[in-house]
């Protein structure tokens, strides 16, 4: 099936991402979110981050403009009645993708593909809250989306073959290289990155080195972009906790187990980046 129109549901850090690379692939795009004023905030989002890559020369002026007509933003999701495809990349809570996917599976054509950005929840689980289990998928993109080139493929035990086959059309239409994995937590990224984010904070917290040690050791020793402890505070300490807890009560492995430092820093409000204090603070 060809896809032609897209809808994204969230236009936060990541829906905004996924709405901007989809119109710059040539996609009709609709993004929803819950009220006007964070849907102002996403699309304010959409057009500085495309106006930066037109200063930048990554694209022209006028695909900025072309790729800015491509994309409404809407509030609730009754405008997702002629979508071929719709993301949803909203908050990590099971109930509230549960309903979100029931809400879509009413208003959406039969023919529509419906995915989750999920980055460890199950997808079989959001998929059995519709009556097209075989048409849901997981695709969980990176932040920043329209700079980080994976998108992981979620295939669940229901996903048919001609769903998976689409997904990977679009994700190379979008510019990405696809990563096929399982419907199991953490997928393959979080699988293998979250037990190495906590061991991280684990050091820190037994006063084994410094932050600014433990970032440069993984930097200069593995050649890492970033050490463990700045890329939580990018991710978002609230985000990871999320993901790290839902694979714990998986999996019950304690390399899940949250330190309770990272619980302590999400109660007096630090969560990286975006609250301006994490274990680094931004506010300067």
């Amino acid at each position: 099936m060809a896809i032609q129109k897209v809808g994204v549901v969230g236009c936060g850090l990541m829906g905004s991402g996924i709405a901007e690379v989809c119109a710059r692939s040539g996609f009709n795009v609709v993004v929803s979110e819950v009220n006007q004023k964070f849907l102002d905030k996403g699309m304010a989002a959409i057009t500085s981050s495309l106006t930066r890559a037109a200063e930048k020369g990554k694209i022209s002026a006028q695909d900025k403009d072309a790729a800015l007509s491509r994309i409404k933003g809407v509030v609730g999701l009754e405008s997702f009645t002629e979508r071929d495809l719709v993301i949803e990349a909203v908050i990590e809570n099971m109930d509230e993708k549960k309903r979100i996917f029931s809400t879509l599976d009413r208003v959406c054509p039969a023919h529509a593909i419906l995915a989750s950005n999920t980055s460890c929840l199950s997808v079989t689980e959001m998929a059995m809250s519709t009556k097209r289990p075989d048409k849901v998928l997981g695709m969980h993109f990176f932040n920043p989306v329209p700079v980080m080139r994976p998108v992981e493929i979620v295939k669940t035990i229901l996903t048919s073959e001609e769903t998976l086959n689409t997904a990977r059309e679009v994700s190379k239409k979008l510019g990405k290289e696809a990563i096929l994995a399982k419907d199991t937590p953490g997928f393959v990224v979080n699988r293998l990155l979250i037990p190495y984010i906590l061991d991280a904070i684990r050091v820190l917290e037994a006063g084994v080195a410094t932050k600014e040690d433990i970032d440069n050791g993984m930097v200069l020793g593995c050649n890492h972009p970033m050490g463990p402890l700045t890329l939580s505070d990018f991710v978002g300490l609230d985000t990871l906790l999320l993901v790290a807890d839902a694979m714990y009560d998986e999996f019950k492995n304690p390399a899940f187990a949250a330190p309770p430092l990272l619980r302590k820093m999400i109660l007096a409000g630090w969560f990286g980046r975006k609250s301006g204090k994490g274990f680094y603070d931004y506010k300067k």
